[in-house]
């Protein structure tokens, strides 16, 4: 499984607001793509945000991801409920993250993602700091590594 933070994540952590105090996030369609490759591999991908967002919920339709929490202040907690709702253990699961808030969760899973841009506590722990910073591919380069890596890229391609 491949959990995703949001902010810094799948976006570059920019937050705007319009006029109407509708927040404004820009989701890169690289990670996107990502995200339906994965899923197509048979690797659900899921997603934990401290946050609370019309776009984000927009987009996780738009991807189709049921794996799907916002507003999670203790996203430690929310990890564990998943792990027991799908009944994973922490070496099934990879974590893609950027800030402090995923920490807890990085220190336990299988393999440990950091983007290029995340903080230096999350890049110290990881066993992979992505070359594309977040919210510029940084999901879809993981996710194509690991396709690559488990032989299942070029059968993916094929399939497009």
């Amino acid at each position: 499984m491949i959990l995703l933070d949001v902010d810094g994540v799948l976006t570059d952590g920019t937050i705007a607001y319009h006029s109407d105090d509708e927040v404004i996030v820009n989701f890169n369609v690289k990670d996107g793509l990502g995200i339906k490759l994965a899923q197509a591999g048979g690797i659900p991908v899921g997603i934990i945000s401290g946050r609370s967002s019309k776009a984000l919920q927009r987009r996780v339709e738009e991807l189709g991801i049921d794996i799907f929490y916002q507003a999670q202040h203790d996203k430690l907690e929310t990890y564990e409920q998943i792990k027991q709702i799908h009944a994973i253990d922490d070496d099934q699961v990879l974590y893609i993250g950027d800030d402090l808030n995923d920490l807890k969760i990085l220190q336990k899973v299988g393999f440990k993602v950091s983007v290029q841009d995340g903080c230096n506590e999350i890049k110290e722990i990881a066993d992979y700091v992505t070359e594309k910073p977040g919210g510029k591919g940084a999901v879809r380069e993981v996710v194509e590594l690991g396709l690559k890596s488990q032989g299942m890229w070029e059968q993916l391609m094929s399939s497009l």
